[in-house]
């Protein structure tokens, strides 16, 4: 399989193949490679920090001095 870098500021155009002995081992790369994306983690972050709120009644980015807006922007983002 194959990524390429359409999106990124530098290089571009560069593309990076990689090449496994398995289907199953393609499959388990390209899954990890999602689980290291930002939006994976940024879902992750809204998913655990709604279920904190829900457990405690208490926002767990609050004591880090994230804003309203930011809080908001978290929560709204799909």
């Amino acid at each position: 399989f194959s990524l390429s870098r359409a999106g990124f500021i530098e290089e571009p155009e560069r593309k990076y193949c990689f090449e496994c002995d398995s289907e199953e081992q393609c499959r388990e790369w390209i899954e990890a490679l999602k689980r290291a994306s930002y939006e994976f983690m940024r879902r992750s972050l809204i998913f655990y920090r709604n279920e904190i709120q829900k457990m405690t009644g208490k926002d767990p980015l609050e004591q880090y001095g994230i804003s309203e807006e930011a809080r908001f922007q978290l929560g709204t983002r799909k």
